[in-house]
């Protein structure tokens, strides 16, 4: 493996459900891509003892973090803490590619 990844060799889609690719893996952190054609979604979900952040590479999202649900796209950064319920829905029209990190990885 390569210490020097390009996202988009590891992008993807799947008509029946959001598209997962592990970057990096190691007990300390999990690195990954989730792709998502319009109208996909992230059902909510909380990772109890993980910290998660979302990192919006394309497209636009809508972001459900607690009680808030907020639109991000391009650039921005989005901060699940652990124990605290999230999620997302692409509700553009174009891919919605996000970096996800999730640490500590079990």
């Amino acid at each position: 493996m390569s210490n020097f990844l390009d996202y988009r060799d590891h992008t993807g889609s799947s008509p029946v459900k959001f598209f997962k690719s592990t970057l990096v893996e190691s007990p300390r952190l999990m690195l990954g891509l989730n792709c998502l054609e319009p109208g996909q979604s992230q059902a909510g979900h909380t990772h109890a003892d993980q910290d998660k952040f979302y990192f919006v590479v394309e497209g636009q999202g809508e972001f459900t973090v607690g009680d808030e649900t907020r639109t991000a796209g391009n650039g921005v950064a989005v901060w699940a803490p652990a124990g605290v319920p999230h999620g997302v829905t692409n509700r553009g029209s174009e891919r919605l590619v996000l970096l996800v990190g999730i640490a500590p990885w079990k």
